[in-house]
């Protein structure tokens, strides 16, 4: 092959695994991020890695479920206009808060995956 031939084959080789870093961050985060909004209806599956809230349907006497996790349990808190609520199980079991079941499908003192249910 000739000096001009490698080099121009080396150029395109180097420019399709060239990625912008921005790029590689923006579809890391959305790939980590979970999708909240999926549970307004009080049915998911969700990853999460840390403490998340988010809003659920009025319908259930609630307005807001806030989830949070270490490596021996689940905290569940419920809020809504003038109501509160709160429940913790362990390991991989379950709680029902006005009508929605959260289950751990999986727990560690870094991620949990939790799945939610209405009754």
């Amino acid at each position: 092959m000739s000096g001009k031939i490698r080099t121009a084959a080396l150029a395109v080789a180097v420019s399709l695994t060239i990625v912008p870093a921005g790029a590689t961050t923006a579809f890391a985060a959305a790939a980590a991020k979970p999708n909240l909004r999926a549970c307004y209806d009080g049915n998911c599956k969700i990853s999460i890695t840390r403490k998340v809230s988010f809003r659920i349907d009025p319908g259930f006497g609630i307005t807001k479920l806030t989830l949070s996790f270490n490596a021996g349990g689940v905290h569940v808190k419920s809020s809504g206009p003038g109501v509160s609520g709160s429940a913790y199980f362990s390991g991989s079991g379950s709680v029902t808060v006005n009508g929605i079941t959260v289950q751990a499908l999986s727990l560690s003192s870094r991620k949990a995956v939790l799945r939610l249910t209405t009754s």
